[in-house]
């Protein structure tokens, strides 16, 4: 089935990109590239990538700009790569709308389980063509629309990435159930959960600017400090 998925991969550095497309062709994925940040956002609106692989540091237009600007309407997993391993550089590309984050040089079997594990996820967005009504999770005013993948908010329609549906269908169907940000990692990434705090948080930080009127006062989505995340029923 990997055949049927279109990978974007985005690195000025050649070398880097043949080698990323050489793995992933052989996993039977279709790949498209580009080599800056301009040409990226061109092919994400006219070729729609199920996934894209941006490299931080281009020219023209660098991979944290580029993510943004996919973001302003597009939900497609964004993997960032960057050669710097500091923790700020990973909450920048991730509160710019990024799934996650690689720091090169990486091994190719890791390369590998992100981009599952990201295609996978977007599987669980799922088409948006779906019209059932049943399978839906509410809480208050927020519905949850499993069978239609959306999400409202108030009676108006909020975009979600498939990586914020995810945590907040974990959350959700289990209201008033503390989840550490560990579980919430595993379950929605699914893989081993280290040092992911940060990662979760940024993530939720997001999610809050969609659903709560005053995000630094949530009335669903709450911090238990010291344990975890909690979405309330009230």
């Amino acid at each position: 089935m990997s055949n049927t998925y279109k990978i974007l991969v985005v690195d000025d550095d050649l070398s880097i990109v043949n080698i990323i497309e050489t793995v992933l062709r052989q996993e039977g994925y279709q790949v498209l590239t580009a080599y800056d940040g301009e040409e990226a956002c061109h092919i994400v609106s006219t070729n729609h990538p199920h996934l894209i692989i941006m490299d931080v540091m281009m020219p023209k237009c660098n991979g944290v700009i580029s993510t943004m600007r996919i973001r302003q309407d597009n939900n497609v997993p964004i993997l960032m790569l960057s050669a710097k391993a500091e923790g700020s550089d990973r909450v920048i590309g991730l509160e710019a709308g990024a799934d996650d984050y690689l720091v090169k040089p990486f091994y190719q079997q890791e390369l590998l389980a992100r981009v599952k594990a990201l295609l996978r996820r977007y599987d669980t967005l799922g088409s948006i063509r779906e019209t059932k009504a049943e399978d839906q999770i509410q809480v208050g005013n927020i519905v949850l629309n499993i069978a239609t993948k959306q999400l409202i908010v108030r009676g108006e329609t909020v975009r979600l990435t498939a990586t914020e549906f995810k945590i907040l269908q974990v959350l959700m169907a289990n209201p008033g159930r503390v989840y550490s940000a560990e579980e919430i990692y595993e379950r929605v990434w699914q893989s081993d959960a280290y040092a992911v705090e940060n990662t979760v948080m940024i993530h939720i930080n997001r999610i809050r600017s969609k659903l709560e009127i005053n995000p630094r006062k949530p009335e669903y989505l709450k911090v238990v400090w010291g344990i975890g995340y909690v979405f309330e029923t009230s």
